[in-house]
């Protein structure tokens, strides 16, 4: 039977289950990382399981996420990381050294291998043919320590690009229409696979771009073949040997597929506050609507590619002076190349300010937008209040787009304006400039028992859950719409981050872009049978933060009934203890009434049975689905993942 390139790469490392869509498989993983906002928690996890040494090909710890120092704790963080990290056997990329999608895309990512990654945006090494999976930390936790990963048997939809892209038409341009095509919940249970004459129109940069965007289809991840432009960028990193090729076999067939003719792109944005809610650059500079902050770089567009294009169009310009513009690039590799090659002397004197190789604007670290303002920024996530700034417009938009748009003070589109000028080629560099010494390697098996694990005084126990009781009676202590994202359910951010490592402190913040009274009530329900959520549909969408469920248990969340879950969520929620159920009919989400105390008489025989689950609320009795495969039965029964491995 032909095989898709994803298939395959599943197939090879299936060790429990079988490969038929929708049923559940473990499989092998290869390489793991973290980085330092879900980091913690990870290796906190990882110690309980009493295994010495990490069991993986390569895993590698990051500090890309938490690097604002105002105060002791992620320095404290960092410290623990880096000495838990050479105790064990983990790689240890240090502060400066880079965003952990961008690095391990150029140092460590290989064609062909599985990752798993404590970021929802670990999808981004499939742009060089790998599967690579977000996740929750406890499910990396469990792969370091030489678990499988239990994932669904997805559908494979493949993308066939055609044609070539214009000049000043980009990657991002690419999977903003794929989002407008197929909308932030079109990937649920599936992976994007990218086939057609024109993948070999898109540099590896590029193909990173969009397999790292993919995420905000709610996809288990995208993955382009591994061919001769994956071979020229694994030799120029000087990774020759990592290089294997990888594509779908003659013959393949999708489950569905989405034609996309790259000549006929043009530049897109998304606007607020939505990943898909897309409108054309040529529309939204129509309007004249003016333009206060441009931010570049995140994962998703700090390449030297992406960079090198900015830098052309700002070379001799200033920007305008109603703008703030602040670039960022996606590693020290970058950092150092744009500096050789006199790109970084171009960005300085348009008047960019230069951001360290880190997250920073896109996770809410600094570079706030003023109240209401349009904020342009080349990220993957835009949703409401993750700036810093809750009423900021921000809208997500190409380099080209962004720094043509800094440059007018205005929305500018890229393909008509006379600030972009003539594209110059990119020709990607025979030899990147390769520098490891900000990667810390890990003590010897022999010397690791020498190594002391430090914790700082920030660091507390993650907390644990009971077994399943019998029966829930607990109150409805919020109710939500739809498209709820783990920045409602637990924002990020310059203030709130630092307290990743002490969930009792970050609970105080759970859910208070919603209502601002959710964790004082909660925990004054806790002790009364605790609380039940209800949600809308893609409940849970956005980051993998496993503190969207951590918070929750420790505010004594019992379980989340809505209309349907986004899946890195989903089964953090079941690796926490905390019941996730679904409406047999959706309609039965308008019976229930914030405040009302609901029954879940006869949870723990239904969940057992694998029957569907009993409601009773005041307007009668509802039915939900019980969809819990039998791993995840176990693990709601025995409270958490970690009460079933001990």
């Amino acid at each position: 039977m032909s095989l898709t390139l994803a298939q395959k790469i599943l197939n090879n490392h299936i060790v429990e289950g079988e490969p038929v869509k929708g049923s559940s498989i473990a499989i092998k993983i290869d390489q793991t990382l973290t980085q330092d906002a879900t980091g913690t928690m990870a290796y906190l996890q990882f110690e309980t399981m009493g295994v010495s040494r990490v069991k993986t090909e390569r895993s590698v710890a990051y500090i890309d996420h938490n690097t604002l120092q105002s105060g002791f704790e992620n320095a404290d963080d960092h410290r623990y990381i880096g000495s838990v990290a050479k105790k064990h056997g983990i790689y240890f990329s240090r502060p400066g050294n880079g965003i952990c999608h961008q690095v391990h895309l150029e140092r460590f990512g290989k064609p062909g291998k599985t990752l798993i990654g404590s970021d929802s945006h670990t999808p981004t090494c499939g742009g060089i043919g790998m599967v690579a999976i977000g996740a929750g930390g406890l499910d990396v936790a469990v792969a370091m320590a030489g678990g499988a990963y239990h994932i669904t048997y997805p559908e494979i939809v493949g993308i066939k690009l055609t044609g070539k892209l214009r000049d000043w038409v980009s990657a991002k341009d690419v999977i903003l229409k794929v989002l407008q095509e197929l909308s932030v919940k079109g990937g649920v249970g599936r992976i994007m696979e990218y086939f057609g004459d024109g993948v070999k129109m898109l540099s590896v940069p590029e193909r990173a771009t969009i397999t790292n965007m993919g995420a905000e289809l709610g996809a288990t991840t995208s993955v382009f073949p591994s061919d001769e432009l994956t071979h020229q960028f694994l030799k120029a990193q000087g990774r020759e040997e990592d290089y294997i090729e990888l594509s779908a076999d003659e013959g393949a067939t999708y489950d569905k597929v989405l034609e996309i003719d790259l000549s006929k792109l043009e530049p897109l944005a998304a606007c607020p506050h939505s990943p898909d809610n897309i409108k054309s650059i040529r529309e939204l500079a129509s309007t004249g609507t003016a333009v206060n902050q441009v931010c570049i770089g995140s994962c998703t567009n700090g390449s030297l590619q992406d960079l090198l294009k900015v830098a052309h169009i700002l070379k001799g310009k200033t920007v305008h002076e109603y703008v703030d513009l602040s670039i960022a690039p996606g590693s020290k590799q970058v950092f150092n190349m744009l500096a050789e090659c006199g790109a970084l002397s171009d960005l300085i004197d348009a008047g960019a300010r230069i951001l360290e190789c880190t997250c920073g604007p896109c996770i809410g670290m600094g570079q706030s937008p003023i109240s209401a303002g349009v904020s342009l920024r080349t990220f993957n996530r835009n949703f409401l209040g993750r700036s810093g700034t809750k009423d900021a417009q921000v809208y997500l938009v190409s380099p080209e787009t962004a720094a043509a748009s800094a440059l007018t003070g205005i929305f500018t589109d890229p393909l008509t304006s006379d600030v972009t000028g003539a594209m110059p080629p990119y020709i990607m560099p025979e030899k990147f400039s390769v520098n490891d010494n900000m990667v810390t390697l890990p003590a010897s098996e022999d010397d690791a028992s020498k190594v002391e694990v430090l914790r700082g005084s920030n660091i507390k126990p993650f907390p644990s859950n009971s077994p399943l009781s019998d029966d829930i009676t607990a109150e409805l202590a919020l109710k939500t719409e739809d498209n709820i994202t783990t920045d409602h359910i637990m924002p990020a951010g310059a203030k709130i981050l630092p307290l990743r490592s002490n969930v009792p402190a970050i609970s105080e913040y759970c859910f208070v872009v919603v209502d601002e009274t959710f964790p004082s009530r909660a925990k004054a329900l806790k002790d009364k049978g605790g609380c039940i959520i209800v949600g809308g549909a893609n409940y849970g969408q956005g980051s993998s933060r496993e503190h969207a469920a951590l918070a929750p248990v420790y505010l004594g969340v019992k379980a989340v009934i809505v209309k349907s879950f986004a899946r890195i969520h989903r089964q953090n929620l079941v690796n926490n203890g905390i019941l996730p159920l679904t409406f047999v009919n959706e309609s039965d989400y308008d019976k229930l009434t914030q405040g009302e105390v609901l029954k879940l008489p006869n949870v723990k025989n239904e969940v057992q049975s694998g029957k569907n689950i009993t409601l009773e609320c005041a307007a009668g009795i509802i039915e939900l689905k019980n969809d819990l495969s039998e791993r995840d039965k176990d693990m709601i029964l025995a409270g958490g993942l970690l009460n079933m491995f001990k």
